[in-house]
């Protein structure tokens, strides 16, 4: 099966899963695993495009402005999304599946889909997810930091899900497995006025 079909086999009622980020991911996941029996390296390959798509998405405030704006008819988007696609070398897998999220107009679903396959692809890895909420976007070392104090907390081999929430004004949110930390100016502005309730 082609690529593109496969990942157009994606659409809402295709796959019964949780949202359509995550069938996204799981056609993506399946065509990789197709194409590991010609190509062993592929998974490896396709993951590291994701990877590098979404970074892009991530640090570029120009690229996350396109992929949000619903003014773009699909010509359009296509066009500026190859453009990048092929600057930036991705394969055609990560590619198609771009095409299709632009003929289904869920081009903003792109980063939900890289998060969604990541996730996957870490658990059947054996590595443990922690969904991480900033009010900014972190920065490379501020990401080593968080992965090495999960490490003394004793999570080994952690990937990072990031996710930026501007009303909890600084700070960081932290759920791992079924433990959340909660270290955001929101919640200590929050615990600090109910105690000056108490106090009253």
């Amino acid at each position: 099966m082609a690529a593109a079909e496969t990942i157009q086999a994606a659409s809402p009622s295709a796959v019964k899963t949780g949202g359509a980020p995550e069938r996204y991911a799981l056609a993506l996941l399946g065509l990789a695993d197709d194409k590991r029996q010609a190509d062993p390296a592929a998974l490896d390959r396709i993951a590291a495009d994701l990877e590098a798509l979404f970074g892009l998405w991530r640090d570029s405030s120009d690229f996350r402005e396109f992929v949000a704006d619903p003014r773009l008819d699909a010509v359009k988007q296509r066009a500026g999304a190859f453009a990048l696609l092929d600057r930036a070398g991705v394969g055609a897998e990560v590619r198609n599946l771009v095409g299709v999220l632009i003929t289904n107009r869920r081009l903003a679903a792109l980063p939900a889909v890289a998060q969604a396959f990541g996730t996957l692809l870490a658990e059947r890895r054996g590595q443990q997810t922690a969904e991480v909420t900033t009010a900014h976007l972190l920065s490379d070392t501020q990401r080593a930091q968080i992965t090495a104090r999960l490490t003394e907390a004793g999570y080994s081999n952690v990937r990072l899900a990031e996710s930026v929430d501007a009303s909890i004004l600084g700070g960081l949110i932290v759920r791992i497995g079924s433990r959340l930390y909660d270290n955001s100016i929101k919640s200590k502005l929050q615990r600090l006025q109910y105690a000056m309730k108490g106090a009253a």
